[in-house]
């Protein structure tokens, strides 16, 4: 297959990119669609191992036939094998008539299963049947079918390692694996086709809508290739719209494209782990945060501890209240000795001790619906008032 027509097929199937392991997948794709082979496709979740399937389709002699795509991780485990075998009515409860399966549906045509790897052990073993011989049962039947079908399967995990830990059968995985496609994840992929992909959806969705065209600065083009992208393609493809969506503006003759700086982008990229605090890169900065932004966030860290610290004096001050410490400061440790206390916290103490008195007047001496509003322990006003006591 020549580079013209390799990409004509790009076109068709909505592929973007020149790099070079996914060329050679598609054109791995291309080989082995006029035959029969079982084919797994491998790759990370995202990364668009659904367009391998629909290209060897349509290159095989079955392209007159269905094109079935299934999901394996989306069906449940108690209906996996009803969905791919078919039921006899009465079956299972709900079974009120028969129904075909996928492989029935699927007859002379394409089978494309998605996320084999999910597959309960059950249904490896009447898969491992269909594969070799072509048969299988109708849940609730005991009458062999037959189906010619053309297999193709997916998967995000590692099957050889699945296969160590008993998760998946040995032999349906060697069965599986005589022609393997690695579709490669978009961080190992050249990197101007992240680039290509992102105007791609861009430009894509600014035409839905009626929107500029986006172009990103030379500095935004460097932080969206170096970011990592573990979602993929799929991420790529949200990052790509939102931005585009909220950014943009509608189109007119005055306006036409939407210049996009680093500082914009980031606020669409996620930072590395996980976090929920966007990375702002700059133009010296080597994606790393400006100081203006460090600063901000380490004021924020700062006052943060500062009402920590406050709240943590509050609570061992004896179970005040925030609202008590607007009046009274937490009850001073007791001296050793006869050392006179200090007059500001003389004061402060006079302050805690009258605001106790006019709650219990308020409340004709009922200690605890004084302690109630005044927000602290019922065991606290007790004790103040018989230390106030033994001191007279």
């Amino acid at each position: 297959m020549d580079s013209k027509e390799l990409q004509d097929l790009k076109n068709r199937y909505g592929i973007v990119g020149q790099d070079e392991n996914l060329n050679r997948a598609i054109g791995t794709a291309v080989a082995v669609a006029p035959t029969d082979l079982t084919v797994l496709i491998t790759g990370e979740s995202g990364v668009g191992k659904e367009n391998i399937p629909r290209i060897i389709h349509q290159a095989s002699r079955r392209r007159t036939g269905k094109y079935l795509a299934v999901n394996c991780g989306a069906i449940p485990e108690g209906t996996i094998n009803a969905e791919l075998f078919g039921h006899e009515k009465g079956a299972f409860t709900g079974a009120v008539g028969e129904r075909k399966g996928y492989f029935e549906e699927a007859d002379g045509g394409t089978l494309f299963l998605d996320e084999i790897g999910e597959l309960p052990k059950e249904t490896q073993a009447l898969l491992l049947r269909v594969l070799q011989n072509g048969e299988y049962m109708k849940v609730g039947s005991s009458k062999v079918e037959k189906t010619d079908v053309r297999v193709i399967a997916a998967t995000n995990v590692n099957l050889a390692y699945a296969v160590s830990t008993g998760k998946f059968r040995e032999d349906l995985y060697y069965r599986l694996t005589g022609i393997q496609i690695g579709i490669p994840a978009l961080r190992d992929r050249t990197k101007s086709d992240i680039f290509l992909l992102f105007r791609y959806f861009s430009r894509d969705f600014a035409d839905k809508y009626r929107l500029c065209n986006v172009e990103l600065s030379h500095e935004a083009i460097g932080a969206l290739t170096a970011y990592r992208w573990p979602g993929n393609i799929r991420q790529l493809k949200n990052v790509a719209e939102a931005l585009t969506g909220v950014e943009s503006k509608p189109l007119s003759q005055l306006s036409q494209t939407v210049e996009i700086g680093v500082s914009t982008l980031m606020k669409y990229i996620p930072q590395e782990k996980d976090s929920l605090i966007p990375a702002v890169a700059t133009q010296n900065s080597g994606g790393s945060m400006s100081d203006n932004d460090k600063q901000m966030i380490i004021k924020a860290l700062l006052d943060l501890k500062q009402e920590v610290d406050r709240l943590k004096g509050i609570v061992e001050g004896g179970g005040g209240s925030p609202r008590i410490m607007e009046y009274a400061a937490p009850e001073p440790e007791e001296q050793n000795g006869d050392q006179p206390e200090e007059p500001e916290s003389l004061s402060m103490k006079r302050m805690g001790d009258d605001l106790i008195d006019r709650c219990l007047a308020k409340h004709n001496g009922n200690v605890k619906e004084a302690a109630a509003e005044l927000g602290i322990s019922e065991r606290t006003i007790y004790r103040k008032l018989a230390k106030r006591k033994t001191s007279r």
